[in-house]
């Protein structure tokens, strides 16, 4: 505002005032070099250095004399700016230059403090009102910090109502919001409870009744048998992903971490499964512990294994498990040699219910949900799950810290 208005008032007198002082100035400099003289009477220029505030200075073959040799500077400025609004030649060559004095403020006791008294009360102003504007804008910081723990579902701590203005009744609308939110998500959650319960219940109960079914004999009674059986794993597991997938789909997911060696998880996970007996196991020693959900670590090894033992049926070599520091975390890599994925649906495998085979076969995989489990724990960690071919085979990788 400062900057505007001074250069609007430079700008409205600089049109005007130049046209209407020059006559006036050029006739007084005019009156004054005529009253001292041909050549110019040093005596008469004192007196008028004195009483004037102007300093004058003359250069000529006969008189050479300034009244303010002290001010070096100030000529210095004057000397190249001289024109004939400031400066005079008498008929006998003398050359009569005027220009800055000293100012009758200038030579008080405390003249020179009031600039700085003015420039203190200004910067105090200036810090008021910027501390003023603040005092009006916090409850704008509260509501983004409320609205941030909000957003990472923490509900514990409501937005403060610091006013009774238009920004206090949005932070109590905000809190209101906040709450309803988080009712939704505790029936959520309460409905996934019951849900699990309900359908695994049932789906025991078919399972163990089926067990209890004589398994000697012959004909189809065996092998309906078993088809019940496999069919009510496929439905228990489905539920399970099913509901796993939801939780670490919310981004308000839980997660339970513990300092973990993930190279002893792994060679667990492996020893748990049968058919990963031939995976070939590349893990560096002297890797550092991490802060993970190991149920969830768990789950994603354990189906990046059965993912890459089921296409890697016929191939050349049986698939690997690789585990190495990387930038100061651990990189999880799993490699199989099967036949691979073609380009166009590799960013699609993580995608839940995707499968590449078109005729979408329960021999030829799951139901396509691994996958997709892989990249939500993944994700719920801060990490991400990068699937590429590696010709031959398929190779996924995630970088954990």
């Amino acid at each position: 505002m400062g900057a505007v208005f001074m250069g609007g008032m430079q700008r409205a007198f600089s049109t005007g005032w130049r046209d209407a002082a020059k006559p006036l100035i050029t006739d007084y400099m005019d009156r004054l070099v005529a009253d001292l003289g041909s050549p110019p009477d040093v005596g008469r220029a004192q007196a008028l250095a004195s009483r004037l505030p102007i300093s004058i200075r003359i250069e000529g073959p006969e008189v050479n004399w300034q009244s303010h040799p002290d001010k070096p500077r100030e000529w210095r400025f004057f000397e190249g700016r001289a024109n004939d609004w400031l400066s005079r030649t008498t008929a006998d060559g003398h050359r009569v230059i005027f220009g800055p004095g000293t100012i009758p403020w200038q030579g008080a006791p405390h003249g020179g403090m009031f600039g700085w008294i003015t420039l203190a009360l200004l910067l105090g102003l200036l810090i008021g009102a910027y501390a003023y504007v603040r005092r009006l804008l916090r409850p704008l910081d509260d509501i983004r910090a409320g609205a941030e723990r909000f957003g990472r579902g923490v509900f514990d701590t409501p937005i403060p109502l610091r006013r009774r203005d238009e920004l206090g009744d949005l932070a109590g609308r905000i809190n209101t919001m906040a709450h309803d939110i988080e009712d939704m998500l505790n029936a959520k959650r309460g409905l996934l409870l019951a849900l699990s319960h309900e359908l695994r219940s049932p789906l025991t109960r078919a399972r163990l009744n089926a067990e209890l079914l004589p398994a000697s004999g012959e004909g189809s009674a065996p092998r309906e048998r078993d088809a019940l059986l496999r069919d009510l794993g496929e439905m228990r597991d489905l539920i399970s992903d099913l509901l796993e997938s939801e939780r670490l789909a919310s981004p308000h997911a839980a997660l339970r971490r513990e300092e973990t060696d993930l190279a002893a998880l792994v060679r667990e996970v492996a020893a748990e499964m049968p058919a990963a007996a031939d995976v070939q196991l590349n893990l560096a020693e002297g890797l550092p512990t991490l802060a993970l959900d190991r149920m969830r670590v768990r789950l994603l090894v354990r189906n990046l294994l059965d993912n890459a033992l089921r296409y890697s049926a016929g191939a050349s070599q049986p698939p690997q498990l690789s585990l190495r520091a990387v930038e100061g975390g651990v990189l999880l890599e799993v490699r199989d040699f099967g036949p691979g994925v073609d380009p166009e649906q590799l960013e699609h495998l993580t995608e839940p219910f995707y499968r590449t085979d078109g005729a979408r076969q329960r021999a030829t995989g799951g139901v396509g949900l691994g996958m997709y489990l892989c990249r939500l724990v993944a994700e719920a960690h801060g990490s991400q799950l990068e699937v590429e071919n590696a010709e031959p085979g398929l190779r996924v990788k995630s970088l954990w810290t």
